[in-house]
């Protein structure tokens, strides 16, 4: 076993039990980050920092047990691409999945579980629209930039620019452009 191997977009994989192998462990790895997520924010609350941080560790570890899964069955990309395949996602849930799901649910009688399902979708209907949002903001070179004067918060210092620009240096903290959005008092 290599410590450097890495083991990417593996061609062949297509349709064998090896990537059906590979689709499960992923699904597992994830399903079990966000299971102990949960734990972790259970045991603080119970009192118990020393468990939850084992949780919270044990859930970083899981995450990059999965990304490995992932990578194995494919590239991870770029951002645009990531944005266009979130995008499909969260409509396949939306306008069909959680649909199904809700009107098996009503079918049989659980009425406040099909209506979580329908709740749901609405919001999935809302991330799909925004991941669709950023990728045109990319695509149309509008993530730092606005035809209007706009406020611009850094997000690692707190520094607010007016203008059409991002700058490309924080004044304050000297972090990139990279971290500045839009800002927006929602309060």
């Amino acid at each position: 076993m290599s410590p450097t191997r890495t083991i990417t977009n593996v061609p062949g994989l297509k349709g064998t039990e090896t990537e059906k192998n590979l689709l499960a462990a992923f699904a597992g790895e994830c399903q079990a980050r966000t299971k102990y997520d949960f734990f972790a924010a259970i045991a603080a609350r119970e009192g118990y920092q020393q468990i939850s941080g084992f949780f919270s560790e044990t859930a970083e570890n899981e995450k990059e047990h999965a990304k490995r899964f992932y990578m194995a069955l494919s590239a991870l990309g770029a951002t645009t691409d990531h944005l266009e395949q979130s995008a499909a996602g969260e409509n396949r849930e939306w306008a069909d999945l959680y649909q199904r799901f809700a009107e098996t649910a009503r079918q049989e009688g659980f009425s406040d579980i099909a209506d979580l399902f329908e709740e749901i979708a609405e919001v999935e209907e809302r991330h799909e629209k925004r991941f669709l949002a950023l990728l045109d903001n990319i695509k149309n070179g509008r993530v730092f930039k606005r035809d209007t004067v706009v406020e611009w918060k850094c997000r690692n210092c707190g520094y607010i620019h007016k203008g059409t620009e991002a700058p490309e240096v924080c004044p304050a903290c000297q972090h990139p452009q990279a971290f500045y959005e839009i800002h927006i008092p929602n309060y």
